[in-house]
């Protein structure tokens, strides 16, 4: 601790390999709160604590018994489940290979393929109560590219959840500054009661996401 009471910044060196932009993005890690509380508390990432933020706010939790994580790695959002709800059946899907969390069945595979519905669906054994996604697209650089590519995944996911839901089931999904565009607003505002936007605080103020809340899902 410093005089000041408070944590000193950890400073990180700039290595001959390392670009400046990742030694910023290692200080910035090193210093996060959300990070060092993250591995304090077993969470395999610091966006466990946007569900949680988000949970307290719209209760995304509040009696669900079947979850599917679409895009699960690294698994933060399904620990959170599992901690909040033990009894709940949690199902994630991602293209990459997750490391198993108790209690959570993992799927490496494509949510978009035509069969990973009936796949989900068995594993659930029923419909979903909450579909949550925290995807974005691998990022090329180039910022329209970038926005719509994400965008396009929050939309797949959207019909993915309108068509595996049970009646009054939520669709919690990470979204672009600006939100949703005007086609998946309706999408969503046609098979929803309500859908509003939010931005968690330990969702980094530089950071251009926020996230879709889209519950009382009609059926």
């Amino acid at each position: 601790m410093s005089r000041s009471g408070k944590d000193r910044e950890t400073r990180v060196r700039t290595a001959k390999k390392r670009t400046a932009s990742s030694t910023r993005w290692l200080q910035r890690q090193l210093n996060d709160p959300y990070v060092k509380q993250a591995k304090a508390e077993g969470y395999r990432s610091r966006a466990a604590y946007k569900l949680i933020e988000l949970d307290e706010k719209f209760g995304l939790l509040k009696g669900i018994e079947r979850v599917v994580d679409l895009g699960i790695a690294p698994g933060g959002w399904s620990q959170v489940v599992r901690k909040v709800k033990p009894k709940a059946h949690v199902v994630g899907i991602d293209l990459l290979e997750v490391e198993p969390i108790e209690g959570v069945t993992i799927f490496q595979m494509d949510f978009m393929d035509d069969t990973a519905p009936a796949v989900l669906e068995e594993a659930l054994g029923g419909k979903a109560d909450l579909v949550m996604s925290d995807m974005a697209a691998n990022t090329v650089g180039h910022k329209q590219t970038d926005h719509l590519r994400t965008m396009g995944l929050v939309e797949a996911g959207a019909w993915f959840a309108v068509e595996n839901l049970a009646p009054n089931g939520t669709f919690l999904a990470k979204v672009l500054a600006g939100g949703t565009d005007n086609d998946l607003l309706t999408l969503l505002k046609k098979h929803f009661r309500t859908v509003k936007h939010a931005k968690p605080p330990a969702s980094r103020k530089g950071s251009s996401e926020w996230y879709v809340i889209a519950q009382g899902f009609k059926g």
